[in-house]
């Protein structure tokens, strides 16, 4: 994969230095995105100040307007602003997340947060290469460019750098959407992360799946190790979990047939299973446990009808017939699948709607391919600006590189973050260069 990488980016590189040489090298901005990967924002500690810092200091190179915002002590979102001509449009909003996930450090090829060049291939290794300080960078970057360019937006610009999205984004951009502040930005659309691409064409998300934490728990008599007997507790949850997985499988089935994609489906992981007596040195193997239970991941497309699901978890996966209790409770989502107005968290993505339009016409216009909008499979701080009835759209631009967010060894190639810099170059500068009014979007 990553001898394919560089034959096909190593042009890009090149044409993208080309382009820059008047400006600023290619160098220096690979040198701000190390800077940027190299602070340690992983949980549960993450410097959440030190890349606050980081992000004013780019502010400041910029002569753009900055805030820090802090809904939450400690932790701190960072709001920047480019005053367009005509303050009276909505403004656009670019989002993106400081924090990241932690690595184990000894099982990648470079550590995580050094963000080492692979010197033949291009490929910079760290975490939040992919997800998403690249994206966080990439709107700075191209805002750079643009001015350099001396170009002037007739509408205004906010960058937002919000802590805590890797761990649900409670307090950063949900409190941060719900807040008079953003009510006074006057947005219009939110462009938030999306994912990695395997082949040339952009991956683009115009919606996402809910969470759901299920966690099943079974009750029985107890008994020695050696005895046969019904309605155990471990009997009574491994017939749950038998039920589970049929269940998952008539849903990954048709992600394999091709009917559908990840997205597009209900998603059922386990997460957990707890049960036995432990001792020092291990469990108890003479005694069966009075009580197992089980914990799921459930990932819900906002077409899907939740009282069908929960339906099926109390008469299927957990029914009272069979000594089971379920809690969703704290469990459940803080936010719903539909925003505040009752309407299906989906932003619009046709030809007839004008975000949509300016959106397409940019890619195309950096020599981009977008591929089929689709579902994003997991869930993203995009959903709390959708709950408040503004479109969001996923997008990172990473072509020819596989999905590793998340995964040891997350890596982005050199030229394709040069190029993404190029895509939202076009974006900006298309989005901000219309007047339409809110009504007219």
């Amino acid at each position: 994969m990553e001898v394919y990488l560089n034959s096909i980016t190593i042009i890009f590189f090149f044409f993208f230095l080309l382009l820059t040489s008047s400006v600023e090298s290619s160098t220096e901005v690979i040198t701000r995105f190390q800077q940027y990967l190299q602070i340690n924002t992983a949980h549960p500690n993450p410097k959440y100040y030190e890349a606050a810092d980081f992000i004013i200091s780019q502010a400041k190179s910029l002569n753009l307007e900055y805030e820090t915002l802090e809904f939450v002590k400690g932790k701190p979102v960072v709001l920047l602003k480019w005053t367009g001509k005509n303050q009276n449009l909505p403004s656009i909003l670019l989002n993106s997340h400081t924090d990241v996930v932690p690595a184990e450090d000894h099982k990648w090829i470079h550590p995580p947060f050094d963000a080492n060049i692979h010197l033949q291939l291009g490929n910079i290794y760290a975490r939040g290469s992919q997800d998403m300080k690249c994206v966080g960078l990439q709107y700075l970057e191209a805002i750079r460019r643009l001015k350099g360019s001396g170009f002037q937006p007739i509408r205004t610009v906010y960058l937002s750098f919000v802590p805590d999205e890797e761990i649900g984004g409670h307090d950063g951009a949900e409190k941060f959407a719900k807040s008079d502040r953003f009510k006074k930005m006057n947005v219009g659309i939110v462009l938030d992360e999306g994912l990695a691409s395997p082949n040339e064409t952009y991956r683009i998300f115009y919606a996402e799946r809910s969470a759901w934490k299920l966690v099943i728990k079974a009750t029985g008599l107890p008994g020695h190790g050696s005895k046969l007997y019904d309605n155990s507790a471990m009997e009574n949850l491994m017939k749950s979990i038998e039920s589970v997985r049929s269940f998952r499988a008539s849903q990954f089935d048709m992600v394999k047939a091709g009917l559908k994609a990840e997205g597009e489906v209900i998603s059922v992981n386990m997460a957990f299973l707890k049960a036995g007596t432990p001792t020092p040195t291990g469990f108890v193997m003479n005694l069966q446990p009075s009580e197992a239970e089980a914990g799921f991941d459930i990932r819900l497309p906002p077409f899907a009808d939740p009282a069908s699901l929960e339906k099926r978890i109390s008469e299927e996966w957990a029914p009272s017939t069979r000594n089971m209790t379920f809690e969703l409770g704290q469990y459940k989502p803080k936010y719903p699948i539909h925003d505040k107005f009752g309407k299906a968290g989906i932003s619009p993505t046709d030809s007839s709607y004008a975000w949509w339009k300016l959106l397409e016409e940019a890619v195309k216009k950096a020599n981009g391919k977008l591929g089929k909008p689709e579902v994003f499979p997991a869930s993203t701080d995009a959903k709390y600006f959708r709950d408040q009835g503004i479109p969001a759209i996923g997008f990172s631009p990473m072509a020819n590189t596989p999905v590793l967010l998340h995964d040891h060894n997350e890596f982005l190639n050199q030229a394709e973050y040069l190029t993404g810099i190029q895509i939202y170059d076009s974006i900006i500068k298309e989005f901000t260069s219309h007047e339409a009014s809110r009504e007219e979007l």
